[in-house]
């Protein structure tokens, strides 16, 4: 990405800690979510979120909610569990009694998650979305495996391409979508093709998504505070507090 940037004309500003230069000015962001939030603070940016829980079950193929992580250690039956607020607390994956959750100690109770019904995924994409168009897209799984081939490519039929474009455009129709996200989707076994999740395209890996163009995604995501608009503000996640 920091290539990308260069090539486009951009100025860029490789952090090496968690404190801003003070002659330093920005029009995006992209680093871990917890490090995204400290730098926007710093530069009055507001970053938009992303949604995943209240979409229609038929985008989805499986049921999905919003609980505690105190519910998940309870959960008897396997269970996907995934942190809601997109830091990664810990790794998203299948659990069942809550055996290699983290302990109370690291993560309370009260920690939302994501619990989500366990599938068989056959294949994922990545897609970099601005303002409800994807601009990018590209395969990072098949069958649970990295989807790059021995050439460093990452190979897709035009089949695939129409489904996953024709999955988004048909959730675009359906409900609002945030004016920057990453939305990744995939064909389940037996079910079709669903929404995997949804993340913030500033802490998003590209694998084989043309840069140039999420360059756009994460310029759209990152608003300057004193510019943001209604529209937008339904969107922002809520500002790091700093000291």
């Amino acid at each position: 990405m920091r290539a990308a940037a260069i090539r486009a004309g951009w100025n860029v500003v490789r952090l090496t800690n968690w404190r801003v230069p003070d002659d330093t000015a920005a029009t995006a962001i992209y680093g871990e979510t917890m490090f995204a939030e400290v730098i926007a603070a710093q530069l009055g940016i507001t970053l938009l979120d992303d949604w995943l829980p209240n979409l229609p079950k038929s985008l989805l193929q499986r049921k999905i909610q919003i609980s505690t992580l105190g519910e998940a250690r309870r959960h008897t039956d396997p269970v996907f569990v995934k942190p809601a607020d997109g830091r990664k607390g810990f790794a998203g994956a299948v659990y069942r009694n809550g055996i290699g959750l983290p302990s109370p100690q690291a993560c309370p109770d009260d920690t939302l998650v994501l619990m989500a019904e366990p599938v068989e995924w056959r294949s994922e994409f990545r897609c970099f979305v601005k303002d409800g168009a994807v601009l990018t897209m590209s395969p990072y799984l098949r069958n649970g495996d990295p989807a790059r081939a021995e050439d460093g490519s990452w190979p897709t039929t035009p089949s695939e391409v129409a489904a996953v474009q024709a999955l988004i455009e048909k959730l675009a129709a359906e409900v609002p979508v945030p004016p920057s996200i990453v939305i990744d989707v995939g064909l389940i076994e037996g079910r079709g093709w669903a929404i995997v999740e949804a993340n913030c395209a500033f802490g998003a890996g590209v694998y084989g998504c043309d840069p140039h163009k999420v360059l756009a995604v994460l310029e759209r995501g990152c608003v300057p505070t004193v510019e943001l608009t209604a529209s937008d503000a339904s969107w922002a996640r809520p500002a790091a507090q700093l000291e």
